[in-house]
């Protein structure tokens, strides 16, 4: 029996059974080849009722997600909106990354590219964005004439179920799309089983790395992995300072800091570092943290569970007792539940800094001299996300662009400031060069080259004894 609770006040939410793997699994493998011999047209149509469905269970939706998680409710919208927004870009990936095309040469040979599905592809979802993140392996898997098993986070099953019964109610057959209820050993269950014919996942950097050594030894199988990022933030040369503390506060602390773009490293100019630093303190102490429902509106909510919050209380404790000192604390205002305050650390005089993702609202300031030691500082990680730069300066801009190492980079917005109509992923440990959103396209189908003849033709000139 799988239960999940409200992080804001520890009310069950939702329980019920956990699945079985190899019925969820033999289902979309008696159902993906009728689904993909479906014309493109027919799986594109149904996904616009999809579409439908999910726009008229907008608000009870949101309201899930918002209880689920923990984040504001004008969040869980936005997400309902992502979600919504993502049939018609994976329509338009799909005619773009996979179009079909015929060359046409000499004697009515011709040669013709076309793309086929896998098969049956795993989806391993998160619980920063329960909705939106599987949904944007889904839609293009199922666009491609995939079938799909779904396994939601253990933290937030009751948005992946409402999610695939919006599927389910728009057309797509019950095969098609499957659900598997269960914990860390049901994703595993998952990613070994035979059936499947790739796994799609996002999610920590451990289990990535733990499913690409499993798939090395399955290269028939597609992967694609979002692993998260040791972001920096640089500030640099900018009048700006309320602008820019505004950018790295929205950056480290938005959805309580549990987004993969979220900046995690304030890498800022000595001369700046006081004033700059101030602004985001008094920033912080103006935040509104409290239920997702709450009047008026919170920044954030809690982290997503009392596991969590601790653990990353322990990280701060760490990084105080590494030499860190704090600027503004990370506290637990509500007994019991998993309210973080914001946590600023200056940890420029912590010799060596350890290169992980702490998935919260934890920003760590190091001040730097010179641009170059900004940079330097900028790809000291093994990740490689997102990274965004404040500067008035375009000169600026492109030394980093072109110096930086990552998959997203922004000038002057958030570090987690990343359309959907564009491809989304990173390098390093972030991903392995198999970038979602636009993206996704490629990796839900293979393409596949004929050489075609309306009448067969052939002749060997060399090499034959006389008849």
């Amino acid at each position: 029996m799988l239960i999940s609770t409200e992080p804001a006040t520890g009310a069950v939410i939702w329980e019920g059974p956990e699945g079985d793997v190899d019925e969820e699994v033999a289902a979309a493998r008696a159902s993906w080849a009728e689904w993909a011999a479906r014309p493109l047209t027919v799986r594109i149509e149904t996904l616009r009722r999809v579409v439908n469905t999910i726009r008229g269970r907008a608000e009870p939706f949101a309201d899930l997600i918002a209880r689920e998680t923990g984040k504001p409710l004008w969040e869980a919208r936005a997400e309902i909106e992502a979600v919504i927004g993502k049939v018609d870009i994976s329509v338009n990936a799909y005619s773009e990354r996979t179009s079909s095309r015929r060359v046409e040469g000499q004697m009515t040979n011709r040669t013709a590219l076309r793309h086929k599905p896998h098969g049956v592809l795993a989806v391993l979802g998160p619980y920063n964005f329960p909705a939106h993140l599987p949904n944007g392996h889904i839609v293009p898997a199922l666009i491609a004439g995939n079938a799909v098993v779904f396994k939601p986070s253990e933290k937030t099953p009751a948005t992946g179920r409402m999610l695939v019964e919006c599927f389910h109610a728009g057309g797509v057959p019950a095969g098609v799309l499957r659900l598997l209820i269960g914990g860390p050993e049901a994703g595993k269950a998952l990613s070994r089983h035979a059936g499947i014919d790739g796994m799609l996942f996002t999610g920590s950097a451990r289990v990535g790395l733990a499913l690409h050594r499993q798939f090395a030894e399955a290269p028939n199988k597609i992967l694609a992995l979002e692993m998260g990022g040791n972001n920096p933030l640089v500030v640099w040369d900018t009048p700006t300072l309320h602008a820019a503390a505004t950018i790295a506060v929205q950056s480290a602390f938005t959805t309580a800091g549990q987004r993969c773009t979220a900046a995690r490293r304030l890498i800022v100019q000595d001369e700046l570092h006081e004033p700059l630093l101030d602004e985001i303190a008094k920033l912080i102490g103006r935040l509104v943290i409290a239920e997702p429902h709450s009047n008026p509106a919170p920044f954030m909510g809690p982290v997503i569970d009392n596991e969590t919050a601790e653990q990353l209380q322990e990280q701060w404790l760490d990084l105080i007792m590494q030499g860190g000192r704090a600027i503004t604390h990370l506290q637990r205002p509500v007994p019991g539940r998993p309210f973080l305050t914001p946590g600023l650390i200056d940890v420029t005089g912590i010799e060596k800094r350890a290169d992980e993702e702490l998935f919260g609202p934890i920003l760590q300031v190091v001040r730097v001299s010179d641009f170059d030691a900004a940079i330097a500082e900028a790809n000291a990680t093994r990740f490689g996300l997102s990274a965004a730069l404040i500067t008035e300066k375009p000169a600026l801009y492109e030394r980093f662009w072109s110096n930086v190492r990552a998959g997203v980079i922004n000038w002057n917005r958030p570090t987690n400031g990343a359309p959907s109509n564009a491809p989304f992923g990173g390098i390093g440990l972030s991903g392995n060069h198999r970038p979602a959103a636009y993206y996704a396209a490629d990796y839900c189908a293979y393409p596949v080259v004929s050489g075609e003849a309306e009448q067969a033709r052939a002749s060997i000139g060399v090499g034959l004894r006389d008849a």
